[in-house]
Order: structure tokens, then C-alpha cells, then sequence
């Protein structure tokens, strides 16, 4: 059956572009440099990029960053690892090669990622929300690390929040939220969800 295109076409990015992979730099690359043929693209901002922002303003944040995918970013950005140097000196020594080295469109991609996107009858966020919390009063640290709290509610939203973050091996569809991160990075399996009019579906590698 032809599927007739629609009339408007919306692209949602979950945010967690760095990270994890062998090529976070590709990858901001990739996306800045090969937007696809749509009106209207967003792109979010996940723990992941809110981590590699902050590392530039504190360091202290790196010892956390490194155990979750700092260390492949920077090295992606052709910064060597430790090599046994002491870790506060390392760390301190990585953050003033980053700020040299980000190139100045990564950063202002960066900086420029929005915490929520709303489309119809469904939210866009990285993580997810806190039940009973009106939007305009969400914490940022909620919409990009929130997990039990949001994953087990089943509160009414107002709407279907669309979220990542939180990996699981299929799709999560319930009546409040559709959980859609099948971790790309650990499974090889990226996984989207097409909304039409009242159609779910998804696209998967």
C-alpha cells in the first residue's frame, strides 16, 4: 500500500549523542552536517551532553563523566587518556584540552539543545518527567537523569512523554509513556518511533 507523505514532518533527537561509542565527535559532525529533509528538527539535550558541558566549567564532575563515557569522547577528540597520571591533574589537564580542541559549532550545538519538544498530544524528553509536576516546574536534572519515580507512575501526564534513557530490550509502550532506547551503544539497535495521526510504529536497525 502507498503511504501518502505527510503534510508536515517533525524530527525528535533524545539526546545521549556522546559517549559510550568510539566517534561522539562524528556523531555531532554527522548530525550538523547531514540534517535530513524535514520542516522542523530538535534535538534534546541527555545526561550525556549536560555531563561533557559541565566538565568544561568543573572538573570535578569528570570523575563521575569518565565511569559513564568521558573517557571515549575525549578520546574521540584525540585527548589521551590518563596514563597513570595523577587523576585530579589528568582531569584538570583534559578540560583545557577540550576547550581548545571542541571546535566552536560542537560547542554551540551543544549549548543550543532544548530540554523538551511538545508535538500534538505527546512530550519529547530525554529521561522523562516528574509525575504531577507541571512542565514549566520541572527540574532540568529530572527531565535528563529521572528513572523509577517517572518509569513506574501511572500517573495521567496530560499527554504520552517520549523518552530514552532508561534502556530496555524492546520498546516500552504504555498508556502514559513509550520508552524507545533499546541502547544502540551496548546492542547495535537504534530504535524510532514514527507517530501519524493516532499510528505508532517503529524503525529499528
Amino acid at each position: 500500500m502507498n503511504r501518502r507523505p505527510p503534510a508536515r514532518a517533525a524530527l525528535v533527537y533524545l539526546g545521549d549523542y556522546v559517549d559510550r561509542g568510539p566517534d561522539s565527535r562524528g556523531v555531532i559532525d554527522h548530525l550538523l552536517d547531514h540534517p535530513l529533509p524535514v520542516d522542523k528538527t530538535v534535538h534534546l539535550l541527555g545526561n550525556h551532553e549536560d555531563a561533557m558541558l559541565r566538565f568544561l566549567d568543573d572538573i570535578w564532575i569528570g570523575e563521575s563523566w569518565m565511569g559513564f563515557g568521558g573517557r571515549e569522547t575525549l578520546r574521540s577528540y584525540g585527548i589521551a587518556p590518563d596514563a597513570g597520571m595523577v587523576r585530579h591533574v589528568w582531569l584538570a589537564a583534559a578540560q583545557t584540552e577540550l576547550g581548545s580542541v571542541l571546535p566552536d559549532r560542537h560547542l554551540a550545538f551543544l549549548k543550543r539543545l532544548r530540554l523538551w519538544h511538545r508535538e500534538g498530544g505527546y512530550l519529547f524528553v530525554h529521561a522523562g518527567i516528574r509525575p504531577r509536576i507541571e512542565l514549566e516546574r520541572q527540574r532540568q536534572d529530572d527531565l535528563i537523569w529521572i528513572r523509577n519515580e517517572f518509569l513506574e507512575s501511572d500517573a495521567d501526564h496530560g499527554c504520552v512523554v517520549v523518552h530514552g534513557h532508561s534502556i530496555r530490550r524492546e520498546p516500552e509502550i504504555r498508556h502514559n509513556r513509550i520508552g524507545i532506547d533499546t541502547g544502540a551503544c551496548f546492542t547495535n539497535r537504534l530504535t524510532a518511533l514514527v507517530l501519524e495521526g493516532n499510528e505508532q510504529r517503529f524503525l529499528s536497525t
